[in-house]
């Protein structure tokens, strides 16, 4: 089973909130969507082709937290050292991007790269949460895709702009329930254009999950269906008009967005 957001309108934007009447919710089993209230909750009977559905972020967030040089290798391949507590920073709602949408590079950066990540979805308000809770607050895990526009990154004392471009963000194509995954046995791989880029385990992380939504939820408090890019392994690289990028995670599932210009 795993939990989506769709709409039945093809052309319905990535970033429509779940107040809008076009958003619905549902599971998909086995190549078809079955409608559910809002929330994954009681089934309402109706059902469609997972093919025939426009599949929209699986989750709407108040927040997109994200890690910062969570992999050794990455930090390295950057130029900084593996810090001492998480480095976290944030995406606004509007740089999302759904399963199959474009990811389209600004005229304002000549370098944006692609960082997949392993997200999680928080399922309960969190604030606060000791590691060894942490596993409760977890709805599920999705692909994430942290793209970046690296020249601007370099460029600026902090990476809003860099991280915050519309499209900026796709993320999906559905949640893997956390009563449904293994943590410890995902893998993470990015593939450019059929090409392996990236690939690691959570195991490969300075600082696992819990650790991380401990952190977070010290600073501020975790809604649900807020998301948690946990950090990029070594890879990165730069992506140019038409390339095809596709974040695979064993048993979660496989985000795919081509590269437009603007």
């Amino acid at each position: 089973m795993r939990l989506v957001r769709f709409s039945l309108d093809p052309a319905t934007p990535a970033t429509t909130p779940d107040v809008s009447p076009l958003v619905r919710y549902g599971v998909a089993e086995n190549e078809t969507v079955y409608e559910t209230a809002p929330g994954w909750t009681a089934r309402t009977g109706a059902s469609w082709p997972l093919g025939q559905v426009r599949l929209l972020p699986p989750c709407w967030p108040s927040k997109i937290v994200c890690v910062g040089r969570n992999y050794e290798e990455h930090a390295k391949e950057l130029g900084n050292l593996a810090p001492a507590e998480p480095v976290i920073f944030l995406k606004p709602p509007s740089a999302l991007a759904a399963h199959g949408d474009p990811i389209v590079l600004p005229p304002l950066s000549q370098r944006v790269d692609y960082e997949g990540e392993i997200g999680v979805v928080i399922g309960r308000r969190a604030r606060n949460v000791p590691a060894e809770r942490a596993h409760e607050y977890i709805l599920g895990y999705t692909c994430v895709n942290d793209v970046t526009a690296r020249d601007l990154q370099k460029k600026d004392v902090q990476w809003t702009r860099a991280k915050g471009f519309d499209t900026f963000c796709p993320v999906g194509p559905w949640i893997a329930p956390a009563t449904e995954v293994n943590l410890d046995q995902l893998r993470l791989r990015t593939w450019v254009n059929g090409d392996l880029k990236q690939q690691a385990s959570p195991a490969d992380m300075i600082f696992p999950v819990a650790r991380i939504i401990a952190f977070v939820s010290e600073v501020m408090t975790l809604e649900p269906g807020d998301l948690i890019a946990t950090g990029t392994p070594a890879g990165v690289g730069p992506l140019s008009p038409g390339a095809l990028v596709k974040i695979e995670i064993e048993g979660v599932g496989v985000l795919e967005n081509r590269v437009t210009p603007a």
